[in-house]
């Protein structure tokens, strides 16, 4: 008996490499896709006073579909971003919030009120300005990629602690500039330095939707080298991977995402570290192939179901980035402690 010859097995190597892991993985799926389509449906059609399918149903319906372009946009850039971020830091706690894309944007908004007054704040709404703000997230990124980056001691963490630093500081200064403004300036303001679905305007869309489906577009081609960037600099060097170019390439296509995002709705700084870390334990995967589809459903279910949550049940749709907030922050907590390191 023990010369007979074992049976053949059926042998895969890949990302999912056997069939429980991706019947798995594509359940998991499955049901995000429902849940998408639930809550996509359920913003359009709950409390819509007209019946379904007639004229009046639909033009209420398209008003409230320019919320949910926002949402699918915001989902695509935090997911796509964070992911690819966490993989070229080869950290899976630190997110692009670090590079102080959403301190710049709190002291354009504030310096805007504090020297032009509540008309500065208005005057900063429209095509043209949204652009000029996306420019600059994305030329101080630039900026800090190049110097940092560049030379004989180019250093990945030092450019994360100067991206914290700047980031400090540029919130240091919003909070002076906050405190000399009068109560009905800061009212105003307040309501601009959350982030809120409500604050994306429709016109923005032509400009925001291709930037971000290029950006997109061009980190998903890279979905193998990510893999690769994934595993450090040497073995991705030894690989044949150009680690610098590579790296460089993919923070700049991270910033565009940010910037996008934070310029359309706001700051939500652990909305894309909260989808992150969901779609690592559900995909259990580290093929970026797999991994960005799923970040961007869950990230569209959070925020869609947290908004009609919030809208229909408790009427309190404005509060649900602070409600995110509260719990990436909780998670992000609770996975440090776990790991007990950054």
């Amino acid at each position: 008996m023990l010369d007979q010859p074992l049976p053949d097995l059926p042998r895969h190597s890949g990302s999912l490499a056997t069939p429980t892991a991706r019947r798995r993985y594509w359940i998991i799926m499955a049901i995000l896709i429902v849940l998408a389509a639930v809550f996509a449906f359920g913003l359009l059609a709950w409390g819509n006073p007209l019946p379904v399918g007639t004229d009046g149903f639909w033009r209420i319906a398209k008003r409230r579909a320019d919320s949910l372009v926002a949402m699918v946009i915001v989902a695509f850039c935090q997911g796509i971003a964070t992911v690819a971020f966490q993989t070229v830091a080869n950290n899976r706690i630190i997110t692009p919030s670090i590079m102080g894309f959403e301190s710049l944007y709190r002291a354009v908004q504030t310096s805007a009120v504090y020297f032009l007054g509540v008309a500065g704040l208005i005057s900063l709404q429209g095509v043209f300005q949204f652009g000029l703000q996306v420019i600059l997230m994305v030329g101080l990124a630039v900026a800090l990629y190049g110097w940092l980056l560049s030379g004989k001691y180019a250093n990945l963490q030092v450019m994360l602690l100067v991206g914290i630093v700047i980031g400090g500081g540029l919130g240091s200064v919003s909070t002076f500039m906050q405190r000399l403004l009068t109560p009905s300036e800061f009212d105003v303001l307040s309501a601009r330095l959350f982030g809120n679905v409500s604050n994306a305007d429709s016109s923005y869309y032509p400009l925001a939707i291709p930037l971000v489906a290029i950006a997109g577009g061009l980190l998903w081609t890279k979905s193998r080298r990510l893999n690769l960037l994934g595993l450090g600099k040497d073995t991705a060097t030894s690989l044949g991977i150009n680690y610098r170019r590579e790296l460089m390439q993919v923070l700049l296509l991270v910033s565009i995402l940010m910037a996008v995002s934070t310029a359309l709705v706001g700051p939500m700084t652990f909305l894309g570290f909260l989808v992150a870390t969901l779609t690592y334990q559900l995909a259990d995967t580290y093929d970026h192939r797999y991994i960005f589809p799923m970040v961007i459903l869950v990230a569209f279910v959070i925020l869609a179901g947290a908004y009609f949550v919030m809208r229909n049940i408790f009427s309190a749709q404005g509060v649900v980035s602070i409600i995110i907030e509260v719990v990436g922050g909780t998670l992000f907590l609770i996975v440090i402690l776990r790991k007990g390191r950054l």
